[in-house]
């Protein structure tokens, strides 16, 4: 604290898809009055731009020449984060089955990643009193000098269960079967894979329910605030 005021904080939160990222990241950010980034949606975002403009997503050098062309703008209150694309409202059309199976394919080109992290330190160095940032490479290629990096992870047969839940009427099984694949796309992915920071606190969430999670994340958040 300087003056009393509580200098901006830093939060990375990492870990596969079904962990409870998204949900655990904008309560905490909400609870303690930090900004909110969902970097997952931005490369949602790029994706349905690559798709509604008819890119060939089988073709890197065709996602590589365009990497640059969607305005992609993210709101992080926690309360209500937006995300727009060329100045449409993308939240809902960026969930669809669709998007989500060609996401992988998009994020892995490195163009790609490079104007989408650009995007992430640009949006958490100039939040005023700190931010929460939800992905899966926040600690390692993002934000390697975040204040606290927090790796989630719980059981593929919890996350599929928690997934499926979330995408409405989907099959647990099928799911966990995407989640597995998904997840050995991005952890194998040469360019800024999957990956727990050496210095990140895992946080398995099998076992927890998601406000025993939060209030877990939060304890971390304000330990280091203190200077513990």
């Amino acid at each position: 604290m300087e003056n009393g005021v509580a200098k901006p904080v830093i939060v990375a939160i990492d870990g596969p898809a079904g962990t409870g990222k998204s949900s655990t990241s904008k309560a905490v950010a909400a609870q303690l009055g930090l900004s909110y980034l969902d970097t997952g949606a931005q490369y949602r975002a790029i994706t349905w731009w690559m798709v509604t403009n008819g890119i060939d997503i089988d073709d890197p050098s065709a996602i590589a020449a365009v990497a640059g062309k969607a305005e992609i703008v993210s709101g992080t209150d926690p309360a209500n984060p937006t995300i727009t694309v060329d100045g449409t409202d993308v939240a809902a059309p960026i969930r669809t089955q669709e998007v989500s199976s060609k996401v992988s394919a998009v994020s892995a080109v490195p163009e790609v990643r490079a104007r989408i992290t650009e995007l992430q330190r640009s949006l958490a160095t100039s939040a005023e009193h700190g931010i929460v940032v939800e992905g899966r490479d926040i600690g390692t290629t993002v934000l390697p000098d975040a204040d606290l990096k927090i790796f989630l992870t719980a059981s593929p047969e919890a996350r599929a269960a928690r997934r499926s839940g979330e995408l409405k009427g989907a099959d647990v099984h099928a799911t966990r079967e995407a989640l597995i694949k998904r997840d050995a796309a991005d952890s194998s992915r040469k360019t800024s894979p999957l990956a727990k920071a050496d210095d990140a606190v895992e946080v398995d969430t099998t076992e927890l329910t998601l406000a025993q999670v939060i209030e877990c994340v939060v304890t971390l958040v304000e330990e280091k605030r203190a200077g513990k």
